[in-house]
């Protein structure tokens, strides 16, 4: 009986991870999460968070959720359709609908469960999802959980989009198309004028999960969609709460049908406790910030371009970014681990991507520059970077 709960199996699987060189452990933050940050006791340059506007730890973000608590409490007591929806909530869904330029929006406790929730709810047996290969993991994972067949095309490429909607369009009811507005890991973006045509031309709605274009691109951060001008042509526009915006939770923009749809049928909604008050009301502070300036998303492209050029200069490898997410693609996984362990004894903390998260043979460091940054830290943090990378005869 006793060796059933040693759980061998998983043990096994542990010692081949750490044969792999892929074995890890989580890095412990000390503080808020900020451009330069106390990681495992020591003072690094933080080039790993998704905080691209610096919002994480901004004051009025802070103020405005302390606020919140003080007036409904640390937990909202329930889910939305009992008794967890507050005025709040209410009033940070037509914020956002309002930011983005669409009808209406509906809240999820994070991005992850609002692709887990939408994909299933807005498609069903005798319809077809068409994924781009490279989408996230939490739209693989909304799409399993559909009873919806599934396609998948090459990445960003139209001909293999138009050749899967030629053939398998007219066999289905309704076909949803599923792209990432900005591809974590290279930091390309979605040619969505493209799939808008091709959607239109077969009669097929658009998905667009913004995680990385929310806050980033667009006017203030609007995102992918009012970045190439779609409004009222993309159907389902997914945005994060948790990156730029600095707080936590996901969204779906789009029309009221689409809201009152998954008011009934959104699964995380139904049987799962609606966001804090805590995080409400710092978003809705985010949004009012986003609304009022865009001078933090100029900071952010303008911190980022002097990083990438820099980078460039010296030699490393940057893919094919057209965002502030800047790969340094170092190739070999065990290689890469190092790369990312040398620049962290060196003061510069960025983490290490490797296989299954991207192809084997294509590790990299992910460096995430953020409107926070100052002009001397992304300068010490380049030195670092060339210091290693002559170090590693990488350059």
């Amino acid at each position: 009986m006793s060796s059933i709960h040693e759980l061998g199996y998983l043990k096994e699987k542990i010692n081949e991870l750490k044969d792999e060189g892929v074995y890890r452990k989580l890095p412990i933050l000390e503080g808020p999460n900020e451009a330069e940050v106390i990681l495992d006791g020591k003072k690094v340059i933080n080039l790993s968070s998704n905080n691209y506007l610096g919002f994480a730890n901004h004051p009025r973000l802070k103020q405005a959720s302390i606020d919140a608590v003080k007036k409904y409490g640390a937990g909202s007591g329930a889910v939305r359709t009992i008794i967890g929806n507050m005025d709040i909530h209410e009033e940070l869904e037509e914020l956002l609908a309002e930011f983005k330029r669409e009808e209406a929006a509906m809240v999820f406790q994070s991005g992850f469960n609002c692709n887990a929730g939408t994909i299933q709810a807005i498609t069903g047996a005798g319809d077809i999802i068409i994924s781009d290969e490279l989408n996230h993991a939490s739209i693989i994972d909304g799409t399993r959980l559909s009873k919806a067949d599934r396609a998948v095309y090459k990445h960003s490429d139209m001909d293999s989009l138009e050749k899967v909607l030629k053939e398998k369009r007219d066999k289905y009811k309704n076909a949803l198309i599923i792209t990432d507005g900005v591809f974590s890991m290279d930091g390309d973006i979605a040619k969505l004028p493209e799939i808008v045509d091709l959607a239109e031309k077969y009669n097929a709605m658009t998905y667009v999960d913004d995680a990385h274009g929310s806050g980033v691109l667009g006017e203030s951060g609007r995102g992918t969609v009012d970045h190439f001008g779609l409004h009222g042509r993309v159907d389902f526009s997914i945005g994060t709460l948790s990156k730029a915006i600095g707080v936590i939770g996901g969204y779906v923009a789009g029309s009221k049908t689409m809201q009152e749809w998954l008011n009934h049928r959104g699964r995380p909604i139904l049987f799962s406790t609606s966001l804090p008050p805590a995080a409400v009301g710092g978003i809705i502070e985010a949004l009012k910030m986003l609304m009022e300036s865009s001078e933090y998303t100029e900071k952010l492209w303008n911190n980022a371009k002097y990083f990438k050029e820099k980078l460039g200069v010296l030699g490393f490898d940057t893919g094919h970014s057209e965002t502030p997410i800047t790969p340094v693609i170092i190739g070999e996984e065990a290689k890469t681990m190092d790369f990312s362990k040398k620049l962290f004894e060196l003061g510069v903390f960025v983490s290490p991507i490797v296989f299954p998260t991207v192809p084997k043979g294509t590790g990299r460091v992910r460096c995430m520059v953020t409107a926070g940054h100052t002009t001397e830290q992304l300068d010490r943090a380049v030195d670092i970077f060339e210091k290693v990378g002559r170090e590693m005869k990488i350059l």
